[in-house]
């Protein structure tokens, strides 16, 4: 699956890890430990990212999106907001420049 769904999924998997083992499950434990934890993983991976594009490694760079993604879709699903709102919200802006409101 290489098309927006698994955002989607990963999104679902997370809610449903809120319940679940913290022992068992690395999402569960993010949970267990707070917002903060959870928001100390999102700037952490984000971190990573930039420097991966700084090195210019392909591989590394999708590797570290990934990461900073999956966290991302955590944080939302922590706070109950689905990615399909932020994927209304890209929606909304397609087409404009960003220069002005529009």
């Amino acid at each position: 699956m290489t098309d927006g769904r698994i955002l989607d999924e990963l999104y679902e998997i997370a809610l449903e890890r809120k319940n679940s083992d913290p022992s068992e499950s690395y999402v569960a434990s993010l949970y267990a430990k707070g917002e903060d934890k959870i928001l100390e993983k999102v700037g952490e991976e984000a971190i990573e990212t930039i420097l991966a594009h700084k090195t210019g490694v392909k591989e590394d760079i999708v590797y570290e999106t990934a990461d900073l993604w999956f966290h991302s879709i955590v944080a939302l699903a922590h706070k109950g907001i689905p990615v399909s709102e932020v994927c209304a919200e890209l929606e909304k802006r397609f087409g404009k420049t960003g220069l002005r409101d529009e």
